[in-house]
């Protein structure tokens, strides 16, 4: 992640994605910044100024630098979302998995079935090289697509805004026959605790 950042740059990424296909004036682009920047604890400034990247002078580099050269920019990210995709289904117990070089053989000779039907990629359209780079781009490497993603602690805002419940079986395993049980119902009644915690407080009953 970006230095003295707390949004993964995965997360940047994929909200960056998100926010393109929608229109500019769309009104779930307000709520999309602030549940992001409500989730990782930033200012909605501090998101927008991630999303947009360093302002800092930078080394000078190629004008196209970090954009496809062989296919516009978002043909080569969906070729990349299903690259990674197969890469990720036909991982085995010993996270082994199709090479790059394999899953572009077999997009160039057999295709693929998509959510969006079928597809089948040109013969010297991508290379292994061009792919595996704009896969660490775009946060599709495959160390990443299988990371489990982070726990997130929640707490309530306010007391008494939320409660757990828990009932788990009695110790208490010998008790008196009480009037209102049913001898006629086979077998005897189960004892149970009722524990009730206030999620801010921790007040218990």
């Amino acid at each position: 992640m970006p230095k003295g950042s707390a949004v993964p740059i995965e997360a940047l990424s994929t909200l960056r994605r998100r926010l393109a296909a929608m229109p500019a004036r769309h009104p779930e682009r307000g709520a999309l910044m602030n549940a992001t920047a409500e989730l990782y604890a930033v200012s909605r400034a501090t998101l927008y100024r991630l999303l947009r990247g360093d302002r800092r002078p930078k080394d000078a580099y190629r004008a196209d630098r970090g954009r496809p050269r062989s296919m516009p920019a978002p043909e080569i990210e969906r070729w990349c979302e299903i690259i990674a995709a197969m890469k990720v289904r036909t991982t085995n117990k010993k996270g082994r998995h199709l090479s790059t070089v394999r899953t572009l053989q077999l997009l160039v000779e057999h295709g693929v079935e998509t959510p969006d039907g079928f597809q089948k990629l040109a013969p010297g359209r991508l290379t292994a090289s061009t792919v595996n780079r704009h896969l660490r781009r775009l946060g599709f490497d495959h160390e990443r697509m299988i990371r489990q993603p982070p726990a997130v602690l929640f707490q309530a805002e306010h007391a008494n805004e939320l409660w757990h419940f828990d009932i788990s079986p009695s110790d208490l395993k010998h008790l008196a026959t009480p009037p209102w049980i049913d001898a006629d119902r086979a077998g005897a009644p189960t004892l149970m605790l009722f524990s009730i915690v206030d999620d801010r407080s921790g007040v218990a009953y």
